[in-house]
């Protein structure tokens, strides 16, 4: 892997249009942002418009040329391409223009590994680089030297290559036999949390959106707060008590991104898991953001592969003071939606009041007995529902109320 941070990189953006020119000049500025958060610095942009990606050199064999006196002209070190490359890509560009060649996922990779902090994390990322390395052994090697062959070895010995491979996927699947203890680990926390029947809110949203934000404004979390792409990646979670008494748990979870590589989602499953095992899902969007309909829509695209667009949603449109009153916001996809600053605390208790419509919304009615050893069960009834009635017979405890689904299923009743 490339570490941009030992030098600044001065760095050339290539792409190549199939459709929408608006959309890949988009993709361009955020990778742009992208390759600033990794420590680079952009000294030029070149789009092709093309039917499709060359199988062989990205863009076409004419249009390398532009890019090499584009280089000479700019002093540029490198070139970082907006898709990930083939390893023939890849190795015909650099041996065309003598340059060292990046791509999407593999900015993507050095930012996750300065970002991780947590084991798990590092764990994570790891896996994600060496999955990369393996899909692209063939091309980064511009000489298979054969290990020579003598005592205890037969015919001429092993292409390097082989050796390699052998070797990345040995730690592959040691990183895998770690990362599955580590789940069992997070697994273990899960059913604890479960068990205390509190709800569980994940926070997801668009990289940048203000999900770390909304966690350290309501929890006092301490997680780090930047204004740059993939600020956090390790999950967070902490408490946070409602003005009505009720419980709940908020839950940080990892930014998402436009071609999010899948080495990537493979690697953060058990990471974007906190999402698909909460309760309720609040989504950060940035309101101010000029792509805001695109980059909601890659939301709602990754929650959809993740499996979790069965929860309720409850979307918040941060950064709105940076808006027009008249500017009107929606999100028809959300049960509820709201507009809020977050950064300075504006209009978050709309979010309390959000909560407790979704919350209340999966309320059921039951009646039940329960024993007199049972009464920790009452208490969270009283706490997370409503009781209606609560008689205290010789038979045990006749309670009649409503109160969330979950609940009541925390409670096995």
């Amino acid at each position: 892997m490339y570490d941009l941070n030992e030098e600044k990189e001065r760095v050339i953006l290539v792409a190549v249009c199939t459709d929408d020119i608006k959309d890949t000049e988009i993709s361009l500025d955020e990778l742009a942002e992208l390759a600033k958060t990794a420590g680079a610095e952009v000294v030029g942009r070149v789009i092709q418009n093309r039917e499709g990606i060359h199988p062989g050199y990205y863009v076409g064999t004419g249009k390398t040329e532009e890019i090499k006196e584009l280089a000479e002209e700019t002093n540029a070190d490198s070139i970082l391409c907006d898709d990930e490359l083939s390893p023939a890509q890849m190795k015909n560009l650099e041996a065309d223009l003598n340059l060292r060649v990046l791509d999407r996922t593999l900015i993507i990779l050095e930012i996750f590994a300065m970002r991780a902090r947590s084991a798990e994390g590092k764990l994570q990322v790891e896996l994600a680089q060496q999955k990369y390395r393996l899909s692209h052994l063939v091309g980064m090697h511009k000489e298979l030297s054969r290990l020579g062959g003598g005592i205890g070895t037969r015919g001429p010995g092993e292409k390097k290559l082989e050796v390699d491979r052998r070797a990345i996927n040995s730690r592959i699947s040691r990183l895998k036999e770690e990362i599955d203890e580590v789940k069992k680990n997070r697994e273990v926390t899960r059913s604890k949390r479960s068990a205390s029947v509190i709800p569980m809110v994940a926070i997801v949203g668009y990289t940048n959106a203000g999900k770390s934000t909304l966690l350290n404004r309501l929890t006092d979390a301490g997680v780090l707060e930047e204004n740059a792409l993939f600020a956090t990646l390790d999950p967070t979670t902490r408490s946070y008590v409602m003005k009505n008494h009720r419980e709940v748990l908020f839950t940080d979870t990892v930014g998402f991104i436009n071609k999010l590589p899948h080495h990537l989602v493979d690697a953060f499953k058990s990471t974007f898991e906190e999402a698909k095992y909460a309760d309720i899902i609040v989504h950060v969007a940035d309101a101010s953001d000029e792509n805001l309909d695109r980059k909601m829509a890659v939301v709602y695209d990754t929650m959809q592969k993740l499996d979790i667009c069965d929860k309720p949603i409850i979307t918040i449109f941060n950064k709105t003071d940076l808006l027009l009153e008249e500017v009107t916001v929606k999100d028809l996809k959300a049960d509820e939606y709201l507009r809020a600053s977050i950064k300075f605390d504006k209009n978050l208790d709309n979010l309390e009041e959000a909560l407790e419509k979704v919350i209340s919304k999966s309320n059921v009615s039951y009646e039940i007995v329960l024993s007199y050893a049972d009464t920790k069960k009452l208490s969270i009834l009283q706490k997370n529902g409503n009781v209606e009635t609560c008689d205290y017979l010789e038979d045990g405890i006749h309670v009649k109320g409503v109160a969330p689904r979950s609940i009541l299923n925390g409670l096995e009743l």
